[in-house]
């Protein structure tokens, strides 16, 4: 991985057919026939997972939902290449990732029903919650994967973020410094074409990969719809973590199929032709064809998988609709690891105001309670 790379890696053509990449084939030559149809399951799986939590918030059952629609490429295939002691650091829209990563699909719309705080225990999967902070999980990274390095872990850490999250000093900030200290992380910013409605040319002239060469990190540009290329490169990064070689950068193109949240209408700015264009590189279409192309494909796997994904989906849905309401005093729970002042007063008060009948001290002004 280097700045002569060249880019985008690719080693599944639109159409299916293989690509001659001896460098980067060589990092996937042991998924076999099994392992191929299980990457396919994955990208079926996390588009049902989407599209039915999609649902579930135009019907009025979740707040809001950050779509991966046309991503599950990038996040399946980057996913497969970690260990379950590596450490991710998401932003908002990897719930394949979380899913790749263990997540019971039950929880995944916790936050995004308003119960809870978090969707998973971080701790039981070695991922992080959605983060709405756009960019700060860079430095979050940064930060971890420089501490596990002290400590003698020989693991890998991996940022995710957009490229609208690129042009944050945040992520500029944790490039710096990860590249001063050679910390173990792997940077993935899912180039997704558009940061809300500001198209990705906004926020950079060049490819995004060559902002890491001005840190000195090594970068690859990879066609983010290809499973197998993904795979191969993030295999590369995370392995060149783990053995001390710094940090890495991934640019992997990839579109943004539908809105960026549910409270989103990509209509107004983007034309149905770009995404007439990028339907034809669709990540699942493009796996099933290398699937027939190879003789790997039959109407009772089709069933299989499908049967799967609507298991899974109907998991979220009853998860989601049968989700109890929290207590309201529970608001103040896990917001830090030990008792704060700061807390304690505001549990305090908020108790007052529920009862109805605060004290004269902590009575709220006018118009705190409209």
């Amino acid at each position: 991985m280097s700045e002569k790379s060249a880019y985008p890696i690719q080693l599944v053509q639109p159409d299916g057919r293989r690509v001659f990449d001896r460098e980067h084939a060589a990092s996937v030559a042991d998924i076999g026939p099994e392992q191929l149809r299980a990457l396919y399951e994955d990208l079926v799986v996390t588009r049902r997972i989407d599209t039915e939590a999609t649902a579930l918030q135009r019907q009025g059952q979740l707040g809001l939902w950050p779509p991966l629609l046309g991503q599950e490429a990038a996040q399946v295939g980057s996913a497969r290449a970690l260990r379950p002691d590596d450490y991710v650091f998401c932003s908002y829209r990897e719930a394949a990732v979380a899913y790749c990563r263990g997540v019971d699909p039950g929880s995944l719309t916790r936050l995004w029903r308003g119960t809870a705080h978090h969707c998973w225990d971080p701790a039981a999967i070695n991922m992080t919650n959605p983060n709405i902070v756009v960019g700060s999980q860079g430095l979050h990274a940064t930060g971890y994967a420089y501490a596990a390095h002290l400590d003698g872990a020989e693991i890998a850490v991996i940022a995710y973020f957009g490229d609208g999250a690129s042009s944050q000093g945040d992520i500029a900030e944790a490039m710096g410094f990860a590249a001063s200290w050679s910390a173990p992380v792997v940077f993935f910013c899912q180039n997704n074409q558009w940061a809300i409605s500001a198209p990705v040319r906004v926020q950079s002239e060049t490819p995004i990969v060559r902002r890491a060469y001005g840190y000195g990190i090594p970068g690859v540009q990879v066609d983010g719809n290809d499973v197998l290329a993904v795979l191969a490169v993030t295999r590369q990064a995370v392995q060149r973590a783990r053995t001390g070689g710094g940090p890495s950068f991934i640019e992997a193109l990839t579109y943004r199929m539908g809105p960026h949240t549910t409270a989103d209408d990509p209509t107004r700015y983007r034309s149905a032709a770009e995404t007439e264009q990028w339907q034809r590189r669709d990540p699942i279409d493009r796996m099933r064809r290398l699937l027939e192309r190879e003789a790997l494909w039959d109407e009772a796997f089709e069933r299989r998988v499908a049967a799967r994904a609507d298991e899974v989906a109907d998991q979220v849905r009853t998860a989601t609709i049968d989700m109890p309401d929290p207590a309201p005093m529970q608001l103040f729970d896990h917001v830090y690891t030990t008792p704060h002042p700061l807390i304690t007063e505001e549990r305090r008060a908020y108790a007052e105001y529920l009862t109805g009948d605060p004290g004269p001290s902590s009575a709220p002004s006018e118009g705190v309670r409209s």
